[in-house]
């Protein structure tokens, strides 16, 4: 079967999708597709990548972030964090291998950045990093009923492309796909029969309910890994060698006890204006300071608004509201992994 012509942003239109990075949350009409058991498709666009290539790629990124990326075959993938100094987040990623580079997906809003801090430290070291996100099409799909999946984190790659399984959103298994925009186009093809077409924010939707953070604009430099749970969703590799901010986050990885963490959360009210990444919270326990901030926040197919919150784990001995304490009530969830305050 051979691709069909035309652009790829051409493709996703006349397929139903949204290609805009910043277009408006259109959630998939799940009635009237009951085919989909409520999964979905979608391009994310969102998302950037940055390929690293050259015989010491694999120990620079190992030596920067917060990850083993130096035993990261390439049967897996795995989550990864870029610090400051100070061990707070500027960037959270995904890192996988293809061929004989290493790819990292990153927000785009933070990819040039990124990217641009990254080129300082390469020096003497044999390695090329470079803007790939023209060359590399990412699809994110979703549902209760894929025939066969692999393991969470697995990685599979052949002449098409990468396809990454990726942790559960509730019933929903969760796969990404990256490739070339003509074989992305056959990947649509089959998977749209059997799921429908949205937009990228219903995929970071999924993420929420996931219980994954991805640092943002707004949220750069405001959370140490643990504040955010990123050790517990294997972002964090205590056992390899330093990169910047790791005795601050060995700190608080071993001393004392975590005094601040990250929790799902709902806002029942959907026309609730501006729920985004850096918004404050305040708990009524303490109506002057903000207990915490939005880590990230999406309208979900539920109606409701769906947000990952860091917050004082204090705080949640009552109630926690969006700007003030008389603004909206907070409902908590549960998320999919153990939260242990204690470590």
């Amino acid at each position: 079967m051979s691709a069909p012509a035309g652009s790829w942003s051409d493709f996703l239109v006349s397929h139903g999708a949204t290609p805009a990075i910043d277009s408006p949350s259109r959630l998939p009409d799940f009635a009237a597709h009951p085919e989909t058991d409520g999964g979905f498709l979608c391009a994310l666009g969102h998302l950037g990548v940055i390929e690293a290539s050259g015989d010491d790629a694999a120990g620079f990124l190992h030596n920067q972030l917060t990850n083993d990326v130096l035993g990261l075959d390439h049967g897996h993938a795995a989550l990864a964090g870029y610090c400051s100094p100070k061990g707070r987040l500027l960037a959270t990623c995904l890192v996988w291998r293809s061929g004989a580079s290493i790819f990292l997906a990153l927000p785009r809003e933070l990819l040039p950045g990124f990217l641009k801090r990254l080129q300082m430290f390469v020096l003497r070291s044999k390695v090329k990093l470079q803007d790939a996100t023209e060359q590399c099409v990412m699809l994110g799909a979703a549902s209760a009923s894929f025939d066969a999946t692999p393991s969470v984190w697995e990685c599979i790659t052949d002449e098409g492309g990468t396809l990454i399984r990726v942790p559960d959103a509730g019933k929903l298994q969760r796969l990404m796909w990256i490739g070339e925009s003509d074989t992305a186009k056959l990947q649509w093809l089959a998977w749209s029969s059997q799921l429908a077409a949205t937009a990228s924010s219903v995929w970071r939707w999924s993420e929420i309910i996931a219980g994954l953070p991805q640092v943002v604009e707004g949220t750069r430099e405001q959370f140490v890994p643990q504040m955010v749970n990123f050790e517990l969703v294997g972002g964090v590799n205590f056992k390899k060698g330093c990169y910047p901010g790791q005795e601050v986050v060995a700190r608080s990885q071993y001393l004392g006890k975590t005094k601040r963490r990250t929790v799902l959360a709902f806002c029942n009210d959907s026309t609730e204006p501006a729920v985004s990444a850096g918004l404050e919270v305040f708990s009524s326990a303490d109506p002057v300071q903000p207990c915490g901030m939005i880590v990230n926040a999406e309208l979900g197919p539920d109606g409701r608004i769906a947000c990952l919150v860091e917050t004082k784990m204090e705080a949640l001995s009552a109630s926690v509201h969006l700007r003030s304490v008389n603004g909206p009530v907070l409902e908590f969830g549960e998320l999919p992994y153990a939260l242990n305050a204690e470590t």
